[in-house]
């Protein structure tokens, strides 16, 4: 069988390559490796042919001729063909079509050699490495949404929902090494919190507050209080600067950085004769003075009802009105004169508002008052006695009995709407605003001690109050108003969802235009929109707008300084800052162009005054966690992170603008006739330790002081010393500060303008 077709056999140890063909010379686009060479016997049998792969693929009529050496090797010519597509060795990347049906690719770009041959659509998709680039940046991008989106919603949730969230991002903080955490110890004794604490909210105490009488008046101060701030910052420098001449002097105690007079006691006289009336031109000048000053801002009494009440009492000496409207009575009369006496300044009759304050308590808190069952009236003395305790001074018994009031308020049902149809709508309104009265008024009080409401938001569903005037509530607008609930609300959000660029009654108008469906009905639409046309800037008006603010007052409180803040994760911690700041400022952005703490008119003076205090103060609240924070990192060395630092300068700077409210020059007669002269101390002292802990943190930090803090920090001096010269409990503020002005840098400058 030899055909002259095919090669004669060779022997593959003798194999020499030819110079024709190149060693590792490609055949249509494939290099012959480099096997190694097996042993053969040196001579093939001469019938026996070969029969590789390149002699099927060659072409039929290209023969070897027979004079060729044995040992050469076979040429194969390379094919003609126009349609083999060009060797281009490996693609970075194939397009879509041949990646699909797994075939090679050539490369070329905007079409392929294959794609433009079969005459498809050539295109090529992202690599697996941007795939996954781009859809970790989608997943980033739905994270910061959702994170967004919980910032927004988070105060609003009910406890449990609020508890699980916090939960998800507790987990979430541990699985993220990036995530800010406070580092695991810190050289405490200065701080009495729970080290793992990431706001140093307290869970625990190491005070015994049945010691003594003193600690027994100060009682438990909570976190969120200047006074435990002012007991800190006095502890830490005197371990920084150990006095000698003081060793064994307690001076870090809580009850040592107490300025309130509640270590002084309530006189109440015995010989007072309780059915003593003033004359009816005394009597006459004290309401109405109540009325102009305190109404407005907590108005826990109705002012029509009482006023006619008053006038049957003075008209006919045979009325004889119930012990606990006497005692109402006699408290209005009791606050009106204590008012009078700090305004005037004088030493005569400096007394008398005890002895009302004496008539007021025998005739309804003293004997068995505690064992009855309360009524309206008896709420209303509790909430007036509360108030009567804060302006001289006792905040901690002040304290108890607005929680006291609270709950007989809870008793009476207060604290939820009504929708009896046997009370006239003048009276569900008036007990409306006695329970929003005592809400706030108590909040406040919290602030004041470090110490939590007694009524949550969720345990309520009063209405806000209307923003109209006691002696409107008979117009049929107002009355309309108040009976229907679905005009009410869509009312209420219309006036809280404008901007404080508009003035209150043209944006209620405008909004009552624009309104689409879904809403309320015709009629409902018709009542809203007929208030809106009657409203005015009131006092009422005013009155509103402080009860938002302290709703988010509460809300600071309850989610950043519970004890159960301490087991909150520091990002969590964050998100309620960033909301609360947020729900702040948006508080602040809907307030009506006549109540704005710059732009308002000369005649709302008074009631701008007092939300621009509140709003400083809330914001404190807010933001007082991260100069805490940072106080703690400057005293143990740690890093700092940007947001606390950021929110602290905030708080610095919210600080300073308090006491900008402030005349440059200290005026008695401005505080009672234009502040809130019921907490003016409590502001002044709240906003002067925020700036002594910022500059004690500046200067830790080796930070240049900022010349606006010192200037603010010698203003507060200024007005302390001023209000120390008539009012007891200013003089122990200013006490409790110049004991710190004794370590700080300023010492100097304050000593020079006292």
């Amino acid at each position: 069988m030899s055909d002259t077709n095919y090669p004669s056999p060779f022997p593959f140890t003798s194999y020499t390559p030819s110079s024709e063909v190149p060693e590792n010379e490609p055949v249509y686009g494939w290099v012959a490796p480099a096997f190694p060479q097996p042993s053969f016997p040196t001579q093939a049998p001469p019938s026996e042919t070969i029969t590789n792969s390149s002699d099927v693929v060659a072409n039929a009529s290209t023969t070897v001729p027979q004079e060729r050496s044995l040992n050469s090797k076979v040429a194969i010519p390379r094919s003609t063909s126009s349609n083999t597509v060009p060797n281009r060795g490996r693609v970075s990347r194939a397009c879509e079509n041949c990646r699909d049906q797994k075939v090679k690719c050539s490369g070329q770009r905007p079409t392929c050699q294959r794609c433009q041959e079969s005459g498809i659509q050539c295109s090529y998709g992202d690599r697996k490495r941007e795939k996954m680039a781009r859809r970790l940046s989608d997943l980033s991008a739905r994270v910061q949404t959702f994170e967004t989106l919980l910032q927004n919603i988070y105060p609003n949730l009910d406890s449990l929902s609020a508890q699980y969230v916090e939960q998800i991002l507790s987990d979430q903080s541990e699985n993220d090494p990036t995530s800010s955490r406070l580092p695991s110890e810190f050289p405490s004794p200065l701080f009495p919190t729970d080290p793992g604490s990431p706001v140093g909210s307290i869970d625990f105490t190491k005070e015994d507050f049945n010691r003594d009488e003193k600690i027994q008046a100060t009682g438990f101060v909570g976190e969120h209080s200047e006074i435990a701030w002012i007991g800190r910052l006095k502890k830490i420098l005197q371990h920084l600067q150990p006095d000698p001449m003081e060793k064994g002097v307690e001076r870090s105690t809580v009850s040592t950085a107490n300025y309130f007079l509640d270590n002084l006691e309530v006189e109440v006289m015995d010989t007072v004769d309780l059915s003593y009336r003033p004359p009816a031109a005394v009597a006459d000048r004290l309401v109405d003075s109540y009325f102009q000053v305190v109404h407005p801002y907590f108005p826990i009494v109705g002012k029509v009802t009482f006023l006619g009440q008053y006038k049957s009492y003075y008209s006919a000496s045979s009325v004889r009105p119930g012990k606990r409207w006497l005692a109402v009575l006699n408290m209005i009369f009791a606050i009106a004169t204590k008012y009078a006496h700090d305004l005037t300044q004088g030493n005569e009759h400096a007394d008398e508002h005890i002895a009302y304050f004496s008539r007021a308590w025998k005739l309804s808190m003293g004997n068995v008052a505690l064992l009855d069952h309360p009524n309206l009236q008896q709420v209303q003395v509790e909430g007036l006695s509360a108030f009567y305790l804060l302006t001289v001074g006792q905040a901690n018994r002040s304290w108890r009995l607005s929680g006291m009031s609270i709950q007989s308020a809870v008793t009476m049902g207060l604290n939820l709407r009504n929708e009896s149809n046997i009370i006239f709508s003048n009276s569900r309104e008036t007990r409306y605003r006695v329970w929003w009265s005592l809400y706030i008024l108590h909040v406040l009080l919290c602030v004041m001690t470090g110490r939590l409401p007694s009524s949550t938001e969720d345990s309520c569903t009063t209405p806000l109050p209307v923003p109209f005037i006691e002696e409107e509530f008979a117009r049929d607008e107002v009355e309309q108003l108040i009976e229907d609930h679905e005009a009410r609300s869509f009312f209420m959000e219309n006036l809280v969802s404008r901007s404080s660029a508009q003035s209150a009654e043209s944006t209620l108008l405008s909004d009552s235009s624009r309104h689409q469906s879904p809403g309320p009905s015709k009629q409902s639409d018709k009542v809203a929109s007929a208030a809106a046309k009657i409203l005015t800037p009131n006092s009422s008006l005013h009155f509103l707008y402080f009860v938002e603010l302290g709703l988010i007052m509460q809300r600071a409180i309850d989610a950043l300084y519970a004890p159960g803040a301490g087991r909150k994760s520091w990002r969590s911690i964050e998100m309620i800052i960033s909301a609360l700041n947020g729900r702040a400022d948006s508080w602040l952005s809907k307030l009506p162009a006549e109540l704005h703490f710059t732009q308002g008119a000369p005649a709302c003076e008074k009631e701008r005054l007092s939300l621009a205090f509140s709003f400083y103060s809330t914001k404190i609240l807010i933001t007082q966690p991260c100069l805490s924070r940072l106080l703690r990192q400057a005293s143990g060395g740690s890093q700092v992170e940007t947001f606390c630092t950021t929110t602290a300068a905030l708080c610095g700077d919210l600080a300073t603008q308090m006491l900008e409210l402030l005349p440059s020059t200290p005026d008695l007669s401005w505080v009672y006739q234009r502040s809130p002269w019921w907490s003016l101390v409590h502001y002044i002292m709240q906003a002067t330790t925020v700036l002594l802990i910022s500059l004690f943190v500046k200067q830790k930090a080796n930070t240049i002081q900022h010349p606006r803090t010192i200037e603010s920090v010698l203003k507060a001096a200024e007005w302390l010393a001023c209000l120390a010269t008539k009012d007891p409990l200013a003089q122990r503020a200013r006490t409790v500060c110049q004991d710190l002005f004794s370590y700080s840098d300023i010492v100097a400058a304050v000593n020079s303008r006292n």
